[in-house]
This record gives C-alpha cells, sequence and structure tokens, in this order.
C-alpha cells in the first residue's frame, strides 16, 4: 500500500494498543514486546549494534504480582532492573580515553577488582541504583515535606499545605529536568526517547515503519513513564491534603510509607489512559503530555533508524498492521 495513502487513512483510525514499550538509553533505545527485549545503540563508527535478549519481569514469575493496585510497585522495581542492564550496556560502546587506557589503575580499583571480581559491574550496578532511589525519594518526596511544613503557619487551611507540597514537587522536578537537559548527552537521550515514541505511535497508528512516517508521528506517548511520574504527583497531592500530620518526623515517615500506595494507583491510571481511547482518558493524559514536552525531543532520521531497528529485532509489526487494521505492507 503506499504510504501517502496510509498516513491519509490513519487520521480516521483511532490508536491501538500494541503491548510493545521501551526505554532511550545512551546513544540509542531499548524496545520490549513481552519477555524479549532489544537495545539498538548507534556505534562510533556509525554503524547501528542490535541485541536481543530475554528478561522474565517478577509479574510473570510470580502470579500474585500481577494484582491490581500492587502490580504498579514490581512493575517499577522491574523497569529499575532492566533499564540498568540496558544502560550498562549501551556505555560499552562509549569509547574511552586513550590516555586513561594506559593508567595503573587505583589502589581503590584494585580492591574492587580483587573483591568482586567478575561480578564488579553487577555490584557497582546496583549500588547506583539504590542511591538513585535514595536521592529520588530525598529530591522529590522529603525535601517538599520540609520545605511545605515552613508554610503551614501561613495558610488559612490547613488542607491547603497538601497542595503545596505538591506544587513544590512539580516546580523541583521541573526545574531538574530543565538543568540535566542541559548537557548535550541528556539531550540526545531525550531525542531517542521521541523516537521510541514515534515509533510507537506510528505502529499503532497503522502506518507503515518507515523513516518519514516515524518522524511525522507524535513524540508524546500515553504509556511514558514520564506520565506515570506526574500521576505520582497528581495524587500524591490528593492524599496528602487528607492524610495530615503535625509531626514533621510522622509527616515524613508518612511520605514514605506511603511510596507504594501512589505508586500503585498510579500505575493503574496509567494502564487506563494507555488502553483505552476515550474522551476520558484524553483529558487524564493532558498533564502527561505537558510534562513529556520537557523529556522528548525530536529526533533526527539517524536517531529514528536506530529506533527503529531495536523495534524489528523483538517486534513484527507488519503482522500486527494486518491482523489489527487488515493491512499488509510489502518487506
Amino acid at each position: 500500500m503506499d504510504a501517502s495513502i496510509c498516513e491519509i487513512s490513519a487520521k480516521s483510525r483511532g490508536q491501538v494498543y500494541s503491548g510493545i514499550g521501551g526505554q532511550a538509553v545512551l546513544e540509542g533505545m531499548m524496545m520490549r514486546n513481552g519477555q524479549k527485549y532489544s537495545v539498538g545503540v548507534r556505534k562510533a563508527d556509525g554503524t547501528i549494534e542490535v541485541m536481543e535478549d530475554t528478561y522474565i519481569s517478577m509479574t510473570d514469575k510470580y502470579p500474585i504480582c500481577k494484582a491490581p493496585f500492587i502490580r504498579g510497585i514490581f512493575s517499577f522495581v522491574d523497569s529499575m532492573i532492566l533499564g540498568t542492564r540496558c544502560l550498562n550496556y549501551s556505555a560499552s560502546f562509549i569509547e574511552d580515553d586513550p590516555e586513561d587506557a594506559d593508567k595503573e589503575p587505583g589502589k581503590f580499583e584494585k580492591w574492587l577488582n580483587d573483591t568482586f571480581g567478575e561480578k564488579l559491574e553487577s555490584v557497582i550496578s546496583g549500588i547506583v541504583m539504590v542511591f538513585s532511589c535514595v536521592l529520588a525519594i530525598g529530591l522529590f518526596v522529603l525535601l517538599p515535606a520540609w520545605v511545605a511544613s515552613f508554610i503551614k503557619p501561613y495558610l488559612p487551611h490547613e488542607s491547603l499545605l497538601g497542595l503545596i507540597e505538591g506544587i513544590i514537587r512539580v516546580v523541583i522536578f521541573v526545574v531538574y529536568i530543565k538543568l540535566v537537559s542541559r548537557t548535550p548527552d541528556i539531550m540526545r537521550t531525550f531525542q531517542y526517547h521521541g523516537a521510541e515514541h514515534k515509533c510507537i505511535n506510528c505502529v499503532e497508528h497503522g502506518l507503515p515503519l518507515t523513516v518519514e512516517n516515524v518522524a511525522a508521528s507524535s513524540k508524546e506517548h500515553k504509556r511514558c513513564g514520564t506520565s506515570f511520574i506526574v500521576y505520582v504527583m497528581l495524587i500524591s497531592i490528593l492524599l496528602f491534603m487528607v492524610i495530615r500530620f503535625d509531626n514533621i518526623w510522622l509527616k515524613l515517615a508518612s511520605r514514605l510509607v506511603l511510596i507504594p500506595v501512589i505508586a500503585g494507583i498510579s500505575y493503574e491510571v496509567l494502564r487506563i489512559v494507555g488502553t483505552y481511547d476515550n474522551a476520558l482518558t484524553r483529558i487524564l493524559f493532558i498533564p502527561g503530555m505537558w510534562m513529556q514536552g520537557l523529556t522528548t525531543k525530536e529526533p533526527d532520521n539517524s536517531e529514528i533508524e536506530v529506533a527503529i531497528a531495536a523495534v524489528e529485532k523483538v517486534f513484527d509489526w507488519r503482522k500486527f498492521e494486518k491482523d489489527t487494521f487488515g493491512i499488509e505492507f510489502d518487506e
């Protein structure tokens, strides 16, 4: 079928859930379809390297983890584990400085190598993941609650404290994203993030997966992890407007204890918004779409090519188009 005809006919079709998802990595992207995942990376010589592997999530291993309102917690942990693994893979293609290769490892490096051996990379990844979680909790959960406590005496009603805390949390997140996006590496990662969304949107709207069609597709997607973060912040505002403590330590403790609850509710909202297309889900998607304007950027054609290669490694989009839209495309 002619691509231009497909593009016109796609406007009359809604978006159909494909079940695929992904994540931007260093100079590339990860694409996941069920238990299969791939990582496509643009190497320094300009070629594209694509690996394929499997990852069995906790929700697949243990059926209880699929229960509503708790599956979001385990899905988040799975995404952290798999995401770290894919980031490490993509980082392996970054060329080291030749001068660093000639240097003798320091005493600390030697101790790490002698102590952990082949497990060193896994140990470092685990430490980085734990440190990242602790930093995120401190910066986006505890800090806003602590700052808001100083504003409490000036509020006409105590329930407004949860709203103020939520606003502070959003401001910190936006400022953080704005600052990190100034670095070239993060900017390119945001471009690959946009390429990932564009590929999925292209397929789910019944278009052939070509560079031209992907480039013309939207860089915002309903199932994005950025939207999940937005729902976490919005739901926490509503929850903490009702749950209040006068003691600052009890307040901070409640923020930590309720993280799984908020994450579970947010995941269910994300599933509904990402699976169904109606007036309500389109309204619920608006905050996530605004925030994705910060974490996704327009990719160039070379980045789109990497994204397409990663998609085609684990997802038969031609079969999906035929089964879903009744359209056949040539190889």
